[in-house]
């Protein structure tokens, strides 16, 4: 998995540019992997891409989908959420509107963030990429 030069160095620069490139999102995912929490990239992506849904009717599926495969306890793929940001989307699940998810994304994000990109950046399938 080869990525341009300036891609990879721009990967460096900040978790959005890693987030941007589909490459970065793969090799940001196969790091995770290693750490046991690529449900956190995972999950953040879902949100991504339900932003993107117009539709009531899918809105609602993909919704139930995120809340059972990340959101409900003993979730699959659980993310770390406060009980707070739990209890808000469980609220709002039947009835999910575009920004049901932000405030756990924000939450995940954050994490990611501060906790796992900096080790990503220090990470050997990082600097084998950079050599």
């Amino acid at each position: 998995m080869l990525a341009p030069v300036e891609d990879v160095l721009a990967w460096g620069e900040s978790l959005d540019h890693l987030l941007e490139c589909k490459t970065g999102q793969l090799v940001f995912e196969d790091f995770l992997r290693t750490e046991y929490s690529e449900e956190n990239l995972l999950f953040w992506l879902a949100c991504e891409d339900y932003m993107k849904i117009t539709s009531e009717t899918e809105m609602t599926v993909a919704a139930q989908r995120i809340y059972t495969e990340f959101i409900q306890v003993d979730a699959p793929r659980q993310v770390n959420i406060d009980c707070v940001t739990r209890k808000e989307i469980i609220e709002n699940i039947s009835q999910p509107g575009p920004n049901c998810f932000d405030r756990a994304q924000r939450l995940i994000y954050a994490l990611m963030e501060n906790d796992s990109y900096p080790r990503f950046l220090k990470s050997e399938i990082y600097q084998a990429l950079l050599e």
